[in-house]
């Protein structure tokens, strides 16, 4: 069964640009509609559509850093008009398609540090949202990240224009972490894969206080088997605290991994199961 959803997959991956309803994959599978759409769910970890649009995705990058033109990869693509790509893959790419395909070049980047109780906090944010949220103990090495996660974006410090917003973002975090304020809801420009946001928005879901098991987790999201995968996703996670991927722990209940050092792991765990 494992085989033939994945010859399914290379047939859709060969035809990313094109209209596949499930009848027609199911046809190829040989099965049912609904058997094939819950087999192929459980064996590649998304559905037939997501992966579709994954693949059409990648497809449409791949054109991009090949040279081509953002309207020659749009219709190479199969997205049928520019409007229709800025919708569907915005979100993918983290920024837009001409910028992705300029390498970030254009992409303008605010951010800003600050000492905390838990060290130095640097943010960065977009026009669409905060993207970096990184804590550390050396404040030129956390702006040295900054420039290697976006090495052609043009990187601005936060400066009497943009201070107001940043800051008092900052301040609304640094509340939270230290004091128990509630987490701030901030405009975020995540990226990541589609799995890797759904486990992201799962997490956003655990309360302050609360914890929850990699299994338990990846349970959450319907993909009880990809254990493994889900804390892959939370160490890619480059928002600290806004997404909470503090919260997730082994099953034994032992811290497992943090980006941010398992000190900061867990004073955060402390300082939200005291309320602050």
């Amino acid at each position: 069964m494992v085989a033939r959803m994945q010859r399914v997959a290379a047939y859709i991956a060969a035809h990313a640009g094109a209209s596949l309803p499930l009848a027609v994959l199911a046809k190829e599978a040989a099965m049912s509609p609904h058997h094939f759409q819950r087999t192929f769910t459980a064996v590649l970890g998304v559905s037939p559509k997501q992966y579709q649009s994954a693949r059409r995705l990648a497809q449409f990058k791949g054109q991009l850093r090949e040279g081509d033109t953002v309207l020659s990869a749009t219709f190479a693509a199969g997205y049928g008009s520019t409007s229709r790509v800025y919708e569907q893959v915005t979100g993918g790419l983290g920024m837009t398609p001409s910028a992705y395909r300029a390498g970030g070049a254009g992409e303008m980047i605010v951010y800003a540090v600050r000492d905390t109780a838990i060290g130095a906090l640097l943010m960065a944010a977009t026009a669409r949202g905060v993207c970096l949220v990184e804590f550390g103990d050396d404040r030129d090495l956390l702006v040295a990240r900054l420039h290697d996660e976006f090495p052609r974006a043009s990187l601005v410090p936060s400066g009497e224009s943009a201070r107001e917003p940043l800051d008092a973002w900052m301040d609304a975090l640094d509340a939270h972490v230290v004091q128990g304020a509630p987490r701030p809801a901030l405009p975020l420009d995540l990226r990541g894969t589609a799995f890797q946001i759904k486990v992201w928005r799962f997490l956003l879901s655990v309360k302050p206080g609360q914890v929850v098991s990699y299994g338990e987790l990846a349970k959450g999201i319907g993909h009880a088997d990809a254990v493994r995968a889900v804390g892959t996703a939370c160490g890619a996670n480059r928002v600290a605290v806004l997404i909470p991927c503090h919260r997730a722990l082994r099953a034994d209940g032992s811290l497992g991994g943090y980006r941010w050092g398992l000190d900061r792991k867990r004073v955060l765990l402390d300082n939200e199961q005291r309320g602050g």
